[in-house]
């Protein structure tokens, strides 16, 4: 270690990216007030200021932490202030500084460093001049081959430079890695640190070489009509050096025999086996040939007759669907009456279901417990901001990067041929312009049409008939009518509250309990709690609010066992209710005891349910003209005129 100097107090710039190296003079451009603080107090005293890098760049305030250790002390030469706001400053490094201490004063940003004496350092004077010139040679020679552009002047004075300043002066000229300079940085015994630099510029030289090389034979078979040629033969070239070549033959018959295997329909069959011959005849890295054989991997992977068997129990069915969710009859009685049918007749197309509802009564979650029924497959797509038809349809080969569309990506997701198919938010399709993709759903979601369904990246047939589709949508509205012409709608509405308490009962407090670790000695509910939680804190047509607000009870239980070691079960009552989550943020309907003048009852449908409203008359003297408060819709205006019409009668 060095002979240690007398530590001094000068202002901290940090550095967000750049590496400042002693010698080297640096302009950059300062936003941060602090930095602009730091800049002033180096002005108003010797200019004199520490620069260090931070350890992490996008860190906005950084801490002593936050900083590297080894920085550079040195001067500011130079200041100016820019119209929006930066300031651009010229820094000159001249010895390297190791920061001791931040914040010495409250309002300027001001560190103890201790300077670096790097000739205190036993060093053979012989042996540093002889590396330092062993670094000249070699960092001109990378100049000459074009990798560093660099003026004859800067080159000029590194000849003239100190022994122990060539190191500094090389590495601030290179691009090199910030981790790799604040390493360098950080070695401060100079002739260790002139080895390190000696090792890098011959590292660098190797790669130099080895790209002249990769060129010079891909040069020898460049073709002036095709340089994307160029490209696949150095991509070629790299791999035989690197020795991972793969024998083409081999991959074309293993191709071959995934045609075989995969039993596609014989027209299937006869475009695979034709785009496989023109790939025999195709450059292996060719784009051509990629396009081909990513094509034939799509063919060889779908699957043609891969199917699974229904199951046609209809009380086990019953059974499941029941286990997953309570009530929600008419969709159970509607995939019974299809396993009924299915069952007498042998095979029978899936029919096309739209479920309709408020969000949070089980429509997503429906499907999944239809597919665990009939023993099938499940697959979802989403088509919520759908806004292009080349989603559904896929785009045709000729576009880069074309795929297959969400229809046929699900069908091979599915790994058979027959799933059940969930078609999320068909309300949502955005329609545009210049695509409609409910127009493209239009033959997916037709029995009579969907077996012979083209998707324009196969461009070949492929049926849907045995697939199951259930749909799922907010509100009818926004669906067009012809495709609404083709699904069988089915209406869930919101759930009661005794419905809400069963569910919560049945279904959710075992979930959360499981969720959050706890069993059911640990946490237990009453009734009136739900019931509380149901009536106090939720006010939904679903579920999902419930649930949560289940969650949260959980998590408060939870954290007071951990922090109490109370191993005693909790029972849950209202009002143990009210002090985890509150007071109440909804008040349940009151029955008016009495009568009162002016006041009338009035029923209000929201998407959360029924609502009884109050309305209020007040009589004033007038012309006799209603006015109506309140941001009423047209309905009720109505309503409110007739009413008042009926009076007058």
């Amino acid at each position: 270690m060095p002979q240690q100097l007398k530590p001094v107090i000068v202002p901290l710039l940090p550095m967000r990216e750049e590496i400042v190296f002693p010698g080297a003079t640096v302009p950059f451009f300062v936003g941060r007030q602090a930095s602009m603080d730091a800049l002033d107090r180096a002005l108003a005293g010797d200019r004199g200021i520490f620069v260090v890098t931070q350890r992490e760049s996008a860190v906005e305030n950084p801490q002593e932490s936050d900083l590297f250790e080894i920085g550079v002390l040195g001067r500011v030469l130079q200041v100016m202030r820019l119209p929006n706001g930066t300031v651009k400053a010229l820094f000159e490094g001249s010895r390297r500084g190791k920061l001791l201490a931040t914040k010495l004063a409250e309002k300027e940003y001001l560190v103890q460093v201790q300077p670096v004496d790097e000739s205190a350092f036993d060093i053979d004077q012989q042996k540093l001049k002889e590396l330092a010139e062993a670094v000249r040679e070699l960092f001109k020679n990378h100049v000459k081959q074009g990798k560093i552009k660099l003026s004859k002047d800067a080159l000029a004075s590194l000849d003239g430079a100190d022994a122990m300043l060539v190191s500094d002066r090389v590495v601030s000229l290179m691009e090199l890695p910030r981790e790799q300079k604040q390493k360098l940085l950080e070695t401060l015994n100079p002739e260790t640190r002139l080895q390190q630099v000696l090792e890098v510029l011959k590292d660098e030289m190797e790669i130099v070489q080895l790209e002249d090389k990769l060129k010079k034979e891909a040069t020898d078979q460049f073709s002036d009509t095709k340089k994307e040629d160029f490209l696949q033969d150095q991509l070629r070239n790299i791999q035989k050096e690197l020795g991972q070549m793969d024998d083409p033959k081999a991959e074309l018959d293993e191709i071959s025999e995934q045609i075989k295997q995969a039993e596609m329909p014989e027209e299937v069959e006869i475009e695979a086996k034709k785009e496989l011959k023109k790939l025999r005849l195709m450059s292996p890295m060719s784009s051509e040939a990629n396009v081909v054989r990513n094509y034939l991997e799509w063919l060889t992977s779908m699957p043609w007759k891969v199917r699974t068997e229904d199951n046609f129990d209809l009380l086990q069915a019953e059974k499941i669907l029941d286990e997953d969710h309570y009530g929600l009859e008419k969709v159970k009685e509607r995939i019974v009456e299809y396993l009924a049918v299915a069952s007498l007749k042998g095979k029978l197309k899936g029919p096309i279901l739209c479920l309709t509802g408020p969000p949070g009564v089980g429509k997503t979650s429906l499907a999944k417990s239809v597919a665990r029924a009939l023993g099938r497959n499940f697959v979802r797509i989403s088509l919520g901001g759908v806004r292009d038809e080349a989603e559904i349809r896929g785009h045709r080969r000729t576009y880069i990067g074309a795929m297959p569309g969400k229809i046929i990506q699900s069908i091979k997701k599915a790994k058979s041929n027959n799933p059940v198919m969930l078609i999320d938010e068909i309300d949502k399709l955005y329609q545009s312009n210049i695509s409609d993709p409910s127009a493209a759903m239009l033959e997916v979601l037709d029995p009579e049409q969907n077996s012979t369904f083209i998707d324009h990246y196969l461009d070949v047939e492929y049926s849907l008939a045995d697939v199951l589709f259930i749909c799922t949508a907010n509100t009818i509205q926004n669906i067009t009518g012809p495709l609404l012409d083709r699904m069988e709608v089915i209406h869930l509405s919101g759930y009661t509250e005794l419905e809400k308490q069963h569910i919560a009962t049945q279904f959710l407090t075992p979930r959360q309990r499981k969720f959050h670790g706890l069993d059911e000695k640990q946490l237990r509910f009453r009734k009136s709690a739900i019931e509380e939680i149901t009536q106090g804190y939720t006010r939904e047509a679903g579920v999902r609010n419930l649930e949560r607000e289940i969650g949260k009870v959980c998590r408060k239980i939870v954290t007071r066992l951990v922090r109490t070691k109370d191993k005693k079960a909790t029972v849950v009552t209202p009002k143990l209710v009210h002090d985890l989550l509150g007071v109440p943020q909804f008040e349940h309907d009151q029955r008016e005891e009495e009568n009162q003048i002016g006041v009338s009852m009035g029923l209000g449908v929201t998407s959360m349910g029924g609502e009884m409203l109050l309305i209020e008359v007040v009589l004033m003297p007038g012309s006799g003209k209603v006015v109506l408060t309140g941001k009423l819709g047209d309905v009720m205006q109505e309503s409110a005129r007739a009413a008042f019409s009926y009076v007058r009668s």
